[in-house]
């Protein structure tokens, strides 16, 4: 089943039960999916390019969480988490803290790197096997702290 299959599914799910939060979300990320295809010219966007429209809509969310969360907004805090649990469902697995530590090492290895002069390189290298899989952030951390 693709993914807007499986949002068209949910959504009438999400209307016969009038959950508001969770079809919101939906109407959101359909909406940002078409306007993926609208800027690529695509008749249907790839599994990559649906997965990166989903990991930038999370990402926002994320961010805007921090924020809010700082700023000491607890009623929009609550309705973050909730939208960012619901985009959560249609993102794939993601990977353990063992799995990418693994995952850095092999990479940091694989591009011969030995210091932070490399981390681009390997960021470069590591983003796209993890694409959706993990956050940005953690895998940063991680090079960094393996490239000391």
């Amino acid at each position: 089943m693709t993914l807007m299959e499986q949002l068209n599914q949910d959504m009438k799910l999400a209307m016969k039960n009038k959950d508001k939060e969770t079809l919101g979300v939906i109407r959101m990320v359909k909406s940002s999916l078409q306007n993926e295809t609208i800027k690529l010219g695509n008749k249907e966007l790839s599994e990559d390019e649906e997965l990166t429209v989903l990991s930038k809509e999370l990402k926002q969310r994320k961010d805007s969480l921090q924020e809010f969360k700082s700023a000491g907004r607890d009623d929009l805090v609550k309705k973050l988490e909730t939208e960012i649990n619901i985009l959560q469902k249609y993102m794939p697995e993601q990977f353990t803290e063992d799995e990418l530590e693994a995952l850095v090492q092999s990479t940091i290895q694989e591009v011969n790197a030995t210091s932070k002069k490399d981390m681009g390189n390997v960021m470069s290298a590591i983003m796209p096997k993890v694409k959706g899989k993990a956050d940005g952030a953690q895998i940063n951390k991680l090079v960094l702290k393996h490239l000391n």
